[in-house]
């Protein structure tokens, strides 16, 4: 598996499993109502932001997209995104893709990452940033409206480099 900077080629790539995560609405809080050309500024971030593919024998298995959680007097800690397609999952690619974030966040001079809307239901992804560092900070109460669940909680986690 190779892990690269995304090109405006992989968006159309990217987009097929982007849809159908936010559409299975349990994970992300992006609007239904979105298409090919209205979600690519979701995803695909300008500098100093990056956004990145995990690849294997030309198959995008994943996406992940990282840079300053805020603007200005909140640039020296970083956030992150991750994505892996579905057909992918169980494989380390979330894994290789938060690994990756972190190193990036580290040599790019952070000082630290925050998630800030972990779906306390997404155990999976909760565990894997555990296993990587992060801690959860606080859970906001039925702050995300889950498809299945419906109101849950979302963590904000963080990890101090």
């Amino acid at each position: 598996m190779e892990i690269r900077e995304a090109t405006p080629a992989d968006w159309p790539r990217i987009y097929p499993f982007f849809a159908a995560i936010t559409d299975a609405g349990t994970t992300y809080a992006y609007p239904p109502d979105h298409s090919l050309e209205s979600a690519r500024s979701w995803w695909m971030e300008a500098p100093p932001g990056l956004t990145v593919v995990a690849e294997s024998d030309g198959q995008l298995l994943g996406s992940a997209k990282m840079g300053p959680n805020r603007p200005g007097r909140g640039s020296h800690i970083a956030t992150a995104s991750f994505m892996v397609d579905p057909a992918h999952q169980g494989r380390g690619v979330g894994k290789a893709l938060g690994t990756y974030a972190v190193e990036w966040a580290r040599a790019a001079g952070f000082v630290g990452m925050q998630f800030n809307a972990v779906v306390e239901t997404n155990v999976v992804a909760v565990r894997l940033w555990q296993q990587l560092g992060f801690t959860i900070m606080t859970t906001i109460p039925e702050a995300f409206d889950h498809r299945v669940h419906g109101l849950v909680g979302l963590h904000v986690m963080y990890q101090k480099f």
